[in-house]
C-alpha cells in the first residue's frame, strides 16, 4: 500500500491528479489495506499458449454482444475477453490504466481529462481514437441505449474529444469519477457502437470467433493487442452451464478448466478434490431479494419492513452459504467499501416486529409472490425457502414461484416486482449507489426514488472533507435500509475453482472470476 500511496503523491506532483482524486484514491487504498483473506501474489511467470475452457453459470440465450446490455456473469466474462474500458480497478482498489494512459483533474474536480493511449486498434484493424471514446460515452448517456451504466453517467454536463484527449465536465465535483469509468458496460467501441452496438468489434486481448448465446463462445488471441501482459492463451472457450451440479462435474472430469458460482454446500469438499483449487474471495458480493417500491403491495413501507424483520439472516449464512460469507443489513455496502460506517445498527430477526408491521400495512392476506431461480445466486432457492418459512411464522403469506434459469435476467429481474438477485458490488459507494439506487439509474432494480438520497449522492461526490462525506454516506445508508426495497440477507464470498492446468490466479474483491478477468490474466501452468 505504501508504494501505491507514493504513486498517488507522484501523480499530484506531476500534475496528473488533483487533490480530490488523491483523497478518493487514498481512501480506497485504506479500505483495501484492511481487507482480509485475499491473496494478490502471482503464481509464476506468465507464458503464452494453450486452450482454456471455462464452465460458467449466468448465461442466457438472450445475451447480446452489446456491452450496454450485459447483466450477468457469462456476458461479463465475454466482454472482458473482447473489450476494454478507459480504466479498470486493481484488486487493491488502485486504478489500472487501460485505454487511458494518464488522467488529470481540475482543482475543483469538475473537469477530468483522459489521455488516450496511442497504438491501440480495434479487432477490425481500425485505429482507436479519442472520438471513439467520446461517442461511446455519449451512447451510454442516452436513455434509448438502456445501458446499465446510465446511472453513473448522470451528472455529466458536457464531453469533448480533441487530439488524444477525452474530457468530461461535470455539473458537480466528483473525486470518484475515474472509478466510474471502470464500469463493465463502458467498453470502447468503434464509433461508440452507435451503428452496430452488438457487432462484437472492440479492442480487448481476444477476438470473438463463435457466439452462441446461452450455449458457447470461443475466442482467439488478438495478434495486435497492445499489452503483452494480458491474453496468454492462444484460444479460449466459454461453455454456458447454468446447472451447478453439471458445472461442478465438468470441472472435476476435466471438461472445463475453470468454473464460477461454486455451491457453498459442496465448496469445502470440492477444495479437497485432487487437482482442484477452490478460490474463496471475500469482498462486495451480495445475495439479495429486491422489491419494486412503486408496485403494490411493496409500495407500502410497513409491508417492506415486515419482510425485512421476518428474515433470519444468520440462518441463511449458516445454512445456505455454509459460512462462506457474512450477515447483511439491507444496505448494499459493507466494510469492504471506503468510508463505510460500522456503527449502523444491525437489523435483527424479529418475528414480533414483523407481525406488527404486517398488520400495520393493512395487507389483504393474498399471496406475496417471490420469484426465484437457481441462477439468481448459488443457493437462491434454499434461501427463499428459509425466508418463506420464517415469514409464515409472522403471518406473512409469502409464496415462491420457481422460474427457469434461461431468461431469468431478461424476463424476471428488473421486471417482476419481487425476485431473488445478486450484485457483484462496485469499487466505491458512489458507483454502487449510482448504478442501482439513484432514481434515474437503468439498473435501479428496486425502483427506489428518494429526492433526499439523490441530493446526498451529488453532495458526497463533491465533498472534500472525508468525515463529512462519511456522514453523508451514513445518511444514505439509513434511507435505503429503512425505506428502500432491498432485502440483503448476506454478503457472499466469491467461490470459483480451477484445475491444475491454470496458473496466475489473483483474487479480486470486485467480482467473481477475478472480476471477470481470469481468462485474460491467467495462463497455462
Amino acid at each position: 500500500m505504501k508504494d501505491d500511496l507514493a504513486k498517488l503523491i507522484d501523480r499530484i506532483d506531476a500534475g496528473r491528479m488533483g487533490r480530490r482524486g488523491f483523497m478518493g484514491g487514498a481512501a480506497a487504498l485504506g479500505a483495501a489495506a484492511a481487507m482480509p483473506r485475499m491473496a494478490f501474489a502471482q503464481d509464476a511467470t506468465p507464458k503464452k499458449g494453450g486452450h482454456l475452457k471455462l464452465g460458467l453459470g449466468g448465461g442466457e440465450s438472450s445475451n447480446s454482444l452489446d456491452p450496454a446490455l450485459t447483466l450477468s456473469q457469462a456476458p461479463y466474462n465475454v466482454m472482458a475477453h473482447i473489450g476494454e474500458p478507459l480504466v479498470r480497478v486493481h484488486p487493491d482498489n488502485s486504478l489500472d490504466m487501460r485505454i487511458a494512459e494518464e488522467l488529470s483533474a481540475s482543482p475543483d474536480a469538475k473537469v477530468w481529462s483522459f489521455k488516450i493511449r496511442q497504438g491501440i486498434t480495434f479487432h477490425d484493424g481500425s485505429k482507436l481514437t479519442a472520438d471513439d471514446v467520446l461517442k461511446t460515452m455519449q451512447r451510454h448517456s442516452d436513455e434509448k441505449a438502456t445501458s446499465g451504466a446510465l446511472g453513473i453517467m448522470k451528472g455529466i454536463a458536457s464531453m469533448r474529444a480533441e487530439g488524444d484527449l477525452f474530457e468530461i465536465t461535470l455539473t458537480d465535483a466528483n473525486a470518484d469519477l475515474p472509478y466510474l469509468m471502470a464500469d463493465r458496460h463502458l467498453m470502447i467501441q468503434p464509433g461508440g457502437g452507435i451503428d452496430n452496438p452488438a457487432g462484437g468489434i472492440m479492442s480487448g486481448p481476444y477476438k470473438i470467433i463463435v457466439n452462441e448465446p446461452g450455449v458457447r463462445h470461443t475466442f482467439e488471441r488478438y495478434a495486435d493487442y497492445w499489452d503483452d501482459g494480458l491474453g496468454h492463451f492462444d484460444t479460449t472457450e466459454i461453455l454456458i452451464i447454468n446447472d451447478v451440479t453439471a458445472r461442478t462435474s465438468a470441472l472435476q472430469s476435466g471438461q472445463v478448466d475453470m468454473a464460477n458460482l461454486i455451491d457453498p454446500k459442496i465448496a469445502a469438499l470440492l477444495g479437497k478434490a485432487p487437482g482442484i483449487t477452490l478460490r474463496q474471495t471475500q469482498g462486495r458480493g451480495q445475495n439479495v431479494f429486491v422489491m419494486h417500491v412503486d408496485t403494490a403491495p411493496f409500495d407500502n413501507n410497513d409491508l417492506r419492513l415486515a419482510l425485512k424483520y421476518a428474515m433470519d439472516r444468520q440462518e441463511m449464512v449458516d445454512k445456505v452459504l455454509r459460512g462462506f460469507g457474512s450477515v447483511g443489513n439491507d444496505i448494499p455496502v459493507n466494510a469492504a467499501y471506503p468510508l463505510f460506517d460500522d456503527s449502523i445498527p444491525q437489523r435483527e430477526f424479529d418475528l414480533e416486529k414483523a407481525a406488527e408491521h404486517y398488520k400495520a400495512s393493512g395487507h389483504d392476506g393474498s399471496p406475496i409472490i417471490l420469484r426465484v431461480a437457481d441462477t439468481a445466486f448459488p443457493g437462491a432457492v434454499d434461501a427463499a425457502s428459509l425466508f418463506q418459512q420464517t415469514a409464515q411464522k409472522a403471518g406473512i403469506p409469502l409464496e415462491l414461484k420457481r422460474e427457469p434459469n434461461d431468461g431469468y435476467w431478461s424476463e424476471v429481474w428488473n421486471k417482476q416486482p419481487f425476485c431473488a438477485s445478486y450484485w457483484g458490488g462496485r469499487p466505491t459507494q458512489d458507483q454502487m449507489y449510482a448504478t442501482a439506487y439513484i432514481s434515474s439509474a437503468e439498473w435501479n432494480d428496486t425502483k427506489f426514488n428518494n429526492a433526499r438520497f439523490d441530493e446526498l449522492l451529488m453532495q458526497a461526490r463533491a465533498e472534500l472533507d472525508q468525515d463529512k462525506r462519511k456522514a453523508q454516506y451514513r445518511e444514505m445508508a439509513d434511507i435505503v435500509r429503512d425505506e428502500g426495497g432491498l432485502l440483503l440477507p448476506m454478503f457472499n464470498d466469491f467461490l470459483d475453482a480451477h484445475n491444475a492446468k491454470v496458473a496466475g490466479w489473483v483474487a479480486n474483491p470486485n467480482g467473481d472470476m477475478m472480476n471477470d478477468q481470469a481468462a485474460i490474466k491467467c495462463w497455462m501452468a
